[in-house]
């Protein structure tokens, strides 16, 4: 199994907010693709939370090239979406992960 995890850590005045938006617009895109066959979203727990909450996203799929396919075609207009639709207000990073 491959894993796309994104860990995101959204300001906390907008948090809920984004929440809503992921759950409802940038999730259901991601998984329009057709590259990922399911995901999970997670809140992190017990992290300082004082200047945002961290969340992540993992998207599965047990092909590699389904990964790479969303990367060249989908991946640079979602993460385009995300930052004019919350400029300055996360942080972000993507890992690919496979499962052991």
């Amino acid at each position: 199994m491959i894993v796309y995890n994104v860990t995101v850590k959204i300001d906390l005045n907008v948090h809920e907010l984004w929440v809503k938006w992921m759950k409802e617009d940038h999730i259901p895109k991601v998984m329009a693709t057709g590259c990922f066959k399911d995901f999970k979203f997670y809140r992190i727990m017990e992290e300082n939370q004082s200047d945002g909450m961290t969340y992540a996203v993992q998207y599965f799929t047990s092909e590699l090239s389904s990964y790479f396919d969303y990367k060249e075609k989908y991946a640079p207009q979602l993460q385009k979406e995300m930052n004019d639709t919350w400029p300055d207000k996360y942080a972000a990073f993507r890992t690919l992960l496979r499962e052991i």
